[in-house]
């Protein structure tokens, strides 16, 4: 292998590192990432804010705070140095009196001297005090004595005790003469304004949120068979465009649904009318064995023809309104054992549920007249909670193979070895009543049924 090769394989080795690092990366920052749009807009917004301000109080702190304290600091210690020089230079003055006047006019300063003896002890210390640390440095740098200070105990002045050779001189200090007290004001002005500004964006931000909302909700109702009388387009033109094409392409889906029910209904009113005439003339022609037979096939042809429009039709027109679906359930039974079945009903949660009655109600009598045709006993179970409805339908017949269990819901199909083939039927009941769940946002799953036969599980949001 030559250098250029082993070099490649190096470099693709890294390149791959770097991008499973990436993927682990990236995967990480979305788990603690919020999910929601709103959310996600105010950390926009918030988070380059946040860094910016910081970044700013805090050149601001170190480059103008902290050297103007130590300037006003050096200034007022250099002030005490002047002061000892003259204390030193000027015996003669015994009362100190030249010292306080020139300290007090000129310097702004408050000077008096203490008997020779200890220093207090060392007073409470704030956690950070930029005053006292500075005012610690420049005494030990300027004038090289033990020396107390309190820049803790009165709020607008600083005392500072130096002890000298027959004395301790003790100084009192504007604190404002020795730390820059206006920063603070800095900083409340700049949080404020940034908080005023943050408001005024998230009532903004939640304004311009509010659009998509309604089109998530008007999305969602569509998909659930309901309407949203009060939609409408709104918002930025980006949301104004997708909300126009969500109208635009109900509107289309609605006109095909119209189209092929009206064509339908055509070709309805067709057959029947041939039917009729064919219903008509054996009842004309009379009685015979071969007669019968022909009534029982145009009979299994009308049958046939209103499953067919059934399938075709769905549940378009039906306006979705609450339902109390634990009586829907009880009905079910009562038809159930009118046909001389056993089945149970049970129901938890609150009952009313809106959907589409009379579609719904045919969605689950197609599944228990399938559990019925194939087994003795049913039981059926509603349970709703804060999001989904699930009904299921449990029989003890001989059941669906796992591998078929998909297939069955294919229009026309029926299967040959699985099910009871002796019963009629045109094979769309499982297929209509799919039709009818995904009509309303959910879905129909099957499983095996702790009775030993099939389970028919339906689920759809509420």
């Amino acid at each position: 292998m030559s250098t250029i090769d082993t070099g490649l394989t190096l470099l693709k080795s890294a390149a791959g590192r770097v991008s499973a690092a990436n993927g682990w990366i990236g995967n990480a920052f979305k788990g603690w990432m919020p999910t929601g749009l709103y959310a996600r807009a105010l950390l926009i917004m918030i988070v380059p804010m946040v860094i910016l301000q910081s970044v700013v109080a805090f050149v601001f702190m170190e480059r103008h705070w902290n050297t103007v304290t130590r300037r006003l600091s050096a200034a007022v210690v250099q002030d005490i140095a002047a002061l000892i020089d003259v204390y030193k230079g000027y015996p003669q003055d015994k009362d100190r009196d030249l010292i306080r006047r020139i300290a007090q006019q000129r310097l702004g300063l408050v000077v008096d001297f203490l008997p020779a003896g200890d220093m207090p002890p060392p007073g409470p210390k704030p956690f950070f005090s930029l005053l006292d640390q500075t005012l610690s440095v420049q005494l030990g740098r300027q004038i090289g004595r033990p020396f107390w200070i309190d820049t803790v105990g009165r709020s607008n002045l600083v005392e500072i005790r130096i002890q000298l050779d027959d004395a301790i001189m003790r100084v009192f200090a504007q604190r404002g003469a020795a730390y820059a007290s206006n920063s603070e004001i800095f900083l409340f002005w700049m949080v404020g304004t940034s908080s005023i500004l943050l408001i005024v964006a998230v009532l903004f931000l939640r304004n311009q949120i509010k659009p998509i909302l309604r089109l998530a909700d008007a999305a969602e109702s569509f998909g659930k068979g309901r309407e949203a009388p009060n939609f409408r387009p709104r918002g930025a033109r980006e949301v104004r465009r997708a909300a126009q094409a969500f109208l635009e392409m109900k509107s289309r889906v609605e006109r095909s649904i119209e189209q092929r029910t009206a064509m339908l209904a055509g070709v309805s009113h067709d057959l029947r009318t041939i039917l009729t005439r064919f219903k008509l003339e054996l009842a004309l022609i009379g009685d015979s064995p071969e007669l019968e037979g022909m009534r029982k096939d145009v009979d299994e042809m009308s049958m046939m023809l209103e499953d067919y429009l059934a399938f075709a039709r769905g549940d378009s027109g039906e306006q979705a309104q609450p339902t109390d679906m634990s009586q829907a359930l009880e009905e079910l039974r009562s038809d159930a054992e009118r046909h001389g079945h056993a089945a149970t009903v049970a129901f938890q949660g609150l009952p009313v549920v809106t959907v589409k009655p009379a579609s719904f109600k045919r969605c689950l009598a197609n599944l228990v007249s399938n559990a019925a045709r194939h087994g003795k006993t049913i039981a059926i179970t509603g349970q709703r909670d804060h999001r989904y409805l699930t009904v299921t339908i449990d029989d003890d017949g001989p059941g669906i193979p796992a591998q078929m269990r998909e297939e069955v819901f294919k229009p026309f199909l029926r299967l040959d070895n699985a099910r009871n083939q002796d019963e009629g039927g045109t094979g769309l009941g499982l297929a209509i009543a799919r039709d009818i769940a995904r009509s309303h946002g959910g879905d129909i799953t099957l499983g095996d049924s702790p009775m030993g036969g099939l389970r028919a599980a339906v689920r759809i949001p509420v």
